[in-house]
């Protein structure tokens, strides 16, 4: 396509180009032109010679009159070109002649429809009417200027164009004369038009820089007239030449938006709303650039190569990095949207920003998301390491959270995009929570270990104030934690309620670890060995924790039941859960029914106690009952070794007097026959010895075991009078006798 020979805009249907449009505006460059660029429309009737006059000014090629043909129609609707050698940029456009007798009885509504788009597309209106029409009242072109005029009052708001008229085949009139002629007759013809009832009165000059040339015949004085054109071409060239007013011209790169609408908005008759129209441009124009600048950015190189690495971990200077990238693409629409409407170019950048925003946010969410993760897992590697180390635990945590949160909040900072004025207080509240709770799991594990321990040592110890230490105990506990945890608040930022929340929760999970630790220890099979041991440390020890010796004298049956009831005291003991210090006559129920009179009725028949809740209970009556009945069964073996015990130091304290007093009768015996000092002289003291060795083994060889052990014990003490070597035989008899039981 030769820009100077144009193309056909619309064509003689009505029907606008767009693709041609878009094609030309892509050849010359004029959609690169910003605001440096001007439009010349030109309307005139039929072969005045507008083609001519257009090609000669502009350097344009439109097609002209073959005037060996005849006069005709040869521009057919709307014709655009490029025009050489101009600054600004130009544009000319030549319009079909207005009394055009090819569209009969359609050419007035052309016309007028020509006419609207001229004045509402052009800066510069050449009209190019004859020399002769000048003064006449049915002249060619004075229909063409009223309704120019009419338009201009009806439906634009006051905006200075340049109106040229070009005076065609000028002759030999002055041209002042000319000119002052013809401005009567122009000013004649807008007061004429009548005003709009809803704008005020308007003179010509609010909405024209009228300008008038003159141009000799192009058929007869050709030389004349091209130097009267290329002093016409000067004045469009020249510094301060006939542009007009560019303070509302818009972005060439919307004319093609504009042009077809505002031609739509004329074909449709309706009235044309030139403002609405710069709007929508500007609104379809900014929107077409910041799309391509939202698509060059989702596929930039920099960030898609941003946007992976963050998956991997954090990203150092992430913010900075994005936010760079960001502003690249934003500046760019900023510098090709500069001369749109304001209003309409700031909503679509902020538009553009936000659809950015979201198009990095899961990157920005995948930076958070890391910089939590390592912050609550440096808090459990410090405190853990802090812990370790014997520091305290609430000024351990305290030091971890602050330098946590400074660790933290140094990867939002270096994360932040400037642009989003995203807020990360939620995300921050997170890992606070996060932190204390990672915080309260220790202390509440480290508080319920050593509660634990603690109330299982009181529950095995069994004693009878063993609920009220355990209440004790528990109180003392929850009191300490209450006061270490007070300002926790402070520490890791979260309102008071939020620390109460956690104490209550504290309190209810240390209340459960006594009632599971009270459960565990309530198992009959524990329950019964803490009962036997007990039962076996006071049966068989005394109050000084001496092992009993069961001499004749010890009263089993008394040691018997001081024992039992000790033993009884434990299952008292773990026959309920007493946290709520109420009282209960379980002991009493226990000791009356086991150790006293055999009740009428059982009240260990039932599965539930008086006064005390099922969730309380530990061991129904029933099941203590069944306790208590194994438990006597187990320890009847200690009752009776204590019993053979006693029976044996009985027997043996017999035998013992049996022995003193037959070695006191065989000794008084050989005294009273010999005297003392012939005793060892006689051979019958033999005789007589032997006799009394034979009397004592016939005395021991039915002794048990038992009797044997104790005369072992007892025989040296009790004989030691009979001096070593008496007592020395004895104990070898007894031995003797003791191997016979191995």
């Amino acid at each position: 396509m030769k820009m100077e020979e144009g193309m056909q805009l619309i064509d003689e249907n009505g029907k606008f180009n767009v693709e041609g449009l878009k094609d030309f505006m892509t050849a010359t460059g004029f959609a690169q032109c910003g605001l440096s660029y001007a439009i010349v429309a030109i309307i005139g009737p039929q072969s005045s010679g507008k083609s001519t006059l257009m090609n000669h000014v502009f350097g344009t090629n439109f097609k002209m009159l073959d005037a060996y043909k005849g006069r005709g129609q040869t521009t057919k609707g709307i014709w655009i070109a490029k025009c050489n050698d101009m600054k600004p940029f130009t544009i000319a456009m030549d319009f079909e002649g207005t009394d055009s007798n090819a569209r009969g009885e359609d050419n007035t509504a052309f016309e007028r429809q020509s006419a609207l788009f001229a004045l509402a597309i052009a800066d510069i209106i050449l009209i190019n009417m004859w020399y002769k029409d000048i003064g006449l009242e049915h002249a060619a072109s004075r229909p063409l200027l009223k309704t120019v005029f009419q338009v201009m009052k009806r439906l634009f708001k006051p905006r200075k164009r340049t109106l040229l008229f070009v005076i065609r085949d000028h002759s030999k009139t002055p041209f002042e004369y000319l000119e002052t002629a013809f401005k009567e007759d122009i000013d004649k013809i807008w007061d004429s038009v009548a005003e709009p009832e809803t704008s005020r009165s308007v003179v010509l000059s609010d909405f024209f820089n009228v300008e008038i040339a003159a141009l000799t015949s192009y058929d007869y004085e050709e030389e004349n007239f091209k130097e009267q054109v290329a002093r016409l071409r000067q004045r469009f060239i020249s510094p301060g030449g006939l542009t007009g007013d560019q303070r509302e011209a818009e972005p060439a790169s919307g004319f093609f938006i504009r042009a077809e609408n505002i031609w739509k908005t004329i074909k449709d008759n309706k009235d044309l709303d030139l403002p609405a129209l710069k709007v929508m441009v500007a609104t379809v124009r900014c929107e077409e650039i910041a799309e391509e600048k939202l698509r060059q950015f989702t596929t930039d190189d920099d960030w898609l190569a941003l946007k992976r690495a963050v998956q991997a971990g954090p990203v150092s200077g992430f913010g900075a990095a994005l936010g760079s990238i960001l502003e690249t693409y934003l500046s760019q629409y900023d510098t090709e949207v500069i001369h749109f409407d304001q209003d309409v170019r700031n909503a679509k950048r902020r538009q553009m920003e936000s659809q950015a925003l979201e198009v990095v946010r899961n990157a920005y969410d995948t930076m958070l998301e890391h910089l939590y993760s390592n912050t609550l897992e440096s808090f459990k590697t410090s405190l853990e390491q802090l812990l370790n180390g014997g520091e305290g635990f609430v000024a351990s945590a305290r030091t971890c959270a602050q330098s946590c949160f400074l660790q933290f909040d140094k990867g939002c900072e270096d994360a932040f995009i400037r642009l989003s004025g995203w807020n990360v207080s939620g995300v921050r509240g997170t890992v606070s929570r996060h932190m204390l709770s990672e915080m309260m799991a220790k202390y509440v594990k480290q508080f319920t270990d050593v509660l634990a321990d603690e109330v299982q040592s009181l529950l095995e110890a069994g004693e009878a104030d063993t609920w009220v230490s355990v209440r004790n105990l528990l109180a003392s506990k929850t009191d300490v934690a209450e006061s270490e945890l007070s300002n926790a608040h402070v520490d890791f930022e979260v309102p008071r309620s939020e620390i109460d929340t956690r104490l209550g929760y504290l309190k209810e999970n240390a209340r459960s670890v006594v009632e599971r630790k009270a459960r565990e220890s309530a198992a009959t099979g524990r329950v019964l060995m803490r009962m036997k041991d007990r039962f076996a440390k006071v049966f068989n020890h005394d109050e000084n924790s001496t092992p009993r010796v069961w001499t004749p004298e010890q009263n089993i049956e008394e040691i018997e039941r001081k024992a039992l009831s000790a033993s009884l005291k434990i299952l008292a003991v773990m026959a309920a859960i007493r946290l709520d210090n109420t009282a209960d006559q379980i002991e009493n129920v226990l000791s009356s029914s086991l150790m006293g009179a055999v009740p009428a009725v059982d009240p260990l028949a039932s599965n539930t106690w008086e006064e005390v809740s099922p969730n309380a209970t530990l061991l129904t009556p029933v099941q203590c009952k069944s306790l208590w009945i194994q438990f006597t069964a187990d320890i009847t073996y200690i009752v009776n070794q204590a019993k053979s015990a006693q029976e044996a130091r009985k027997q043996a304290k017999k035998v013992i007097q049996q022995m003193f007093r037959l070695v006191l009768l065989a000794m008084m015996t050989l005294l009273s026959a010999y005297g003392a000092m012939g005793i060892a002289a006689k051979p019958e003291v033999a005789a007589v010895m032997k006799e009394v060795w034979q009397a004592l083994a016939v005395l021991m060889k039915d002794l048990g075991p038992e009797v044997l052990a104790v005369l072992k014990d007892e025989v040296p003490k009790a004989l030691s009078f009979l001096g070593p070597q008496m007592v020395a035989a004895i104990m070898a008899l007894l031995t003797k006798m003791m191997a016979r039981w191995r």
